[in-house]
């Protein structure tokens, strides 16, 4: 670009139209509007009034419309409409117009320029601050999308960690229930086993098979649970147990020699497999309660489960000790775990001693519409 620019006022100065002094000058002034336009960046709108006053020193020391000054205020235009507001690029263009026009005027009186063409140099630097204001908002554009993209991702993630707590918390729960309901039977038997052994070694051995049984049984379904973790593969999962699977688990807590009465209130229908595993672990955590907080007056637990159009009611009540909820005994374990399940089914649960001995669960879980 400058070394247009020394040709140019080459010619000037060899055709006598400028004196060696202006030529000097006029070239010091070319080197400085090309050294401005290299560290334009910096500060556009500085630099841009800098190139304005060199060019129009230029102009008063006859070099007229020079190279360097006409494309560097073109390239200048387009970096501040690229990178300032509406407000400093408007006078800059104003400027550079009236640079423009006063500059030109010896030059359409020695017919080297047409006023048209001048005019078309005008409306260039319009279009260059246009096609920066564009390159701006389009630059714009890409970043809050970036920024949308990163706040999207960042949602995402924050989602995934709540869905992996509430996943970790409801295995957590599956865990406790399977484990505190299959060790409690397990223990009991053990007991009693060890109790008989020397008086009647058969039903000693029938009791040890019981707990054999049982721990098996509990294994099982810790594989399964512990198999989902491994798999997402959602026909890999073995099927949850439901109420279907009510007589098994009272044939556990009879094994242990605790009396368990259940009555079925209303034609079963087939549940919600959610509402069906809470309701599962309702009777399982509260007979698992009661064995273990019953104490030696519990002689008897009695399971309703009644079928209603739109809710399933359950009620577990027993005979013995009343289990006392205490917040640092029971906080996070079975009694909590329950209503954590029941309140994600929008269903009540009512736990409490009851007047005349023992402990009572009450739970209703909606049905009604659900698939």
């Amino acid at each position: 670009m400058f070394g247009y620019d020394l040709l140019f006022l080459l010619s000037r100065f060899t055709w006598n139209e400028i004196s060696p002094g202006a030529f000097l000058g006029a070239v010091l002034l070319s080197l400085v509007i090309c050294v401005l336009y290299v560290v334009r960046k910096s500060a556009p709108a500085p630099i841009l009034a800098g190139v304005l006053a060199a060019a129009a020193v230029q102009t008063v020391l006859g070099a007229g419309l020079a190279p360097a000054p006409v494309l560097v205020l073109g390239l200048m235009l387009y970096t501040l409409g690229s990178w300032s507001s509406w407000k400093l690029a408007i006078p800059a263009l104003l400027l550079s117009g009236m640079w423009t026009a006063i500059a030109a005027v010896p030059v359409i009186r020695a017919e080297r320029a047409r006023i048209g063409e001048i005019g078309m140099l005008i409306l260039a630097y319009l279009v260059a601050v246009l096609v920066g204001r564009l390159s701006r908002s389009r630059r714009d554009r890409m970043e809050a999308l970036q920024e949308r993209a990163d706040r999207l991702a960042r949602e995402r993630d924050a989602q995934a960690m709540i869905a992996a707590a509430e996943e970790r918390a409801r295995i957590a729960r599956e865990i406790h229930d399977v484990v505190s309901h299959s060790l409690g039977t397990m223990v009991v038997m053990a007991d009693g086993a060890a109790q008989t052994a020397v008086v009647d070694p058969v039903r000693a051995g029938d009791a040890m098979a019981r707990v054999r049984d049982t721990g098996r049984e509990a294994m099982v379904e810790m594989r399964s649970m512990l198999g989902v973790l491994r798999d997402d593969d959602p026909t890999s999962r073995a099927p949850q147990p439901g109420l279907a699977q009510l007589d098994r688990l009272v044939a556990e807590t009879r094994a242990t020699g605790i009396r368990v009465d259940v009555t079925v209130q209303g034609a079963p229908e087939p549940l919600p497999p959610g509402v069906d595993l809470t309701a599962y672990r309702i009777v399982q955590e509260s007979l698992t309660n009661a064995r273990r907080h019953g104490g030696a007056l519990l002689s008897l637990v009695t399971v309703t489960v009644a079928y209603g159009a739109e809710s399933l009611d359950l009620s577990i009540v027993d005979d013995g000790r009343a289990l006392t909820e205490s917040p640092v005994d029971h906080e996070g374990h079975g009694l909590v775990g329950m209503r954590e399940r029941v309140s994600a089914y929008g269903g009540f649960l009512s736990t409490g001693p009851r007047a005349d001995g023992g402990f009572i669960v009450r739970a209703t879980l909606p049905v009604g519409g659900a698939g």
